[in-house]
């Protein structure tokens, strides 16, 4: 894996978050009832819902905001059903970008995403289209401001919980995984106490794609601000690299 620090990023996106918590946390509660839906709602035999639990929390998600949405996804029978879907398209110059919705409604959820693409001058494409330009894996990132540690010995500890690869930037450490074993991985960081400012599945691209047109730059911005303010999108994945 290369070493392209995504720390930066989240920081980034944290702030925006703090001046938006209801949209990360209605992200988050759909992801919860999902989970709830498919597993139950004891984390302790659904691992998915404990990786969700887990990202609530890197998020501030206040702990009895959690287990109310636990709750009230266990316990009602008419709650809404929620159907995952994936975009995929092209941003200004050629960039990739990956949508992923959880929704109520597609055709508003579609309509939103193709919106969203082309007031930013790009398009929709066709399921396959730029996914395979990305690598589907855990990623754990953990900053060092917060966990002040030997890079070696973390590094051994990582490998040993089952990481793939461990690559420490100048301010972070960023942890991969395969995907089928990236809860056993975190769980394994958790127990030995490792504060992290993001853990969750991810597509990490192959390569990254530099914008120097300042129209395209605030084209792109706009497409993933659309998508960003959208409550149906949870997660959007893209190979631009921002300075």
């Amino acid at each position: 894996m290369s070493g392209h620090s995504k720390f930066a990023n989240i920081k980034h996106k944290k702030e925006k978050n703090d001046a938006a918590k209801g949209k990360i946390f209605t992200v988050i509660g759909r992801e919860i009832a999902v989970a709830v839906k498919e597993g139950g709602p004891d984390p302790a035999n659904n691992s998915k819902l404990r990786d969700v639990i887990a990202k609530a929390k890197s998020n501030n998600m206040p702990n009895d905001t959690i287990e109310r949405g636990i709750k009230k996804a266990a316990g009602d029978a008419n709650s809404v059903n929620y159907v995952q879907n994936t975009y995929e398209g092209y941003g200004p110059n050629g960039i990739a970008i990956i949508v992923e919705t959880l929704t109520d409604n597609k055709n508003r959820t579609a309509a939103n995403v193709r919106s969203a693409f082309s007031k930013g001058r790009g398009n929709i494409g066709t399921s396959g289209c730029v996914s395979f330009m990305f690598q589907k894996k855990g990623q754990i990132i953990v900053s060092k401001e917060e966990y002040e540690t030997d890079p070696d010995e973390f590094m051994m500890v990582a490998l040993d919980a089952g990481a793939e690869d461990f690559v420490e930037e100048d301010d972070s450490y960023e942890i991969t995984t395969d995907p089928d074993v990236f809860g056993e991985v975190r769980e394994a960081l958790e127990k030995e106490g490792v504060p992290m400012a993001s853990a969750e599945v991810t597509m990490i691209p192959d390569n990254y794609v530099t914008l120097t047109d300042p129209e395209d730059i605030k084209n792109l911005n706009r497409t993933l601000d659309l998508l960003d303010e959208d409550d149906d999108v949870q997660a959007v994945y893209h190979n631009w690299e921002e300075e």
